[in-house]
């Protein structure tokens, strides 16, 4: 709950400024690729104000987006690192537990051979 809040609390005043740059900001401008020609750039666009400014935004919140990304790689290796390591252990443990089973079936029950219990007062000093 409180995180829907404070999202609607970030959210509106966020969502208001973008409407308020939209509406004022709605005369092109001539973006120009080419730095040695200024007067005749053989790339040149013209946009709305406020496309160039949200488009800067959103550019930047991807890069850092991808950047966060990139540096989190080590941590994604080692966790599928350790789900390998799991599931190998998971398997040997199923294999060795099927293997005691087995033994404790074809074992004779009558050899003694059995650990003494805790608190049994035949138990050897």
């Amino acid at each position: 709950m409180l995180s829907r809040l404070m999202t609607w609390l970030l959210a509106l005043p966020f969502g208001a400024a973008v409407i308020a740059l939209s509406v004022t900001n709605r005369k092109p401008v001539t973006v120009a690729l080419d730095p040695f020609r200024p007067e005749d750039p053989a790339f040149a666009v013209d946009l709305p104000l406020f496309v160039l400014v949200l488009g800067a935004m959103i550019f930047g919140i991807m890069l850092g987006g991808f950047t966060v990304w990139w540096h989190q790689r080590v941590h994604r290796r080692a966790a599928r690192t350790g789900r390998r390591e799991t599931a190998r252990l998971a398997g040997e443990r199923d294999r060795l537990a099927a293997d005691l089973a087995a033994r404790a079936e074809s074992a004779p029950a009558s050899v003694g051979l059995a650990l003494p219990v805790p608190g049994d007062p035949r138990r050897a000093a």
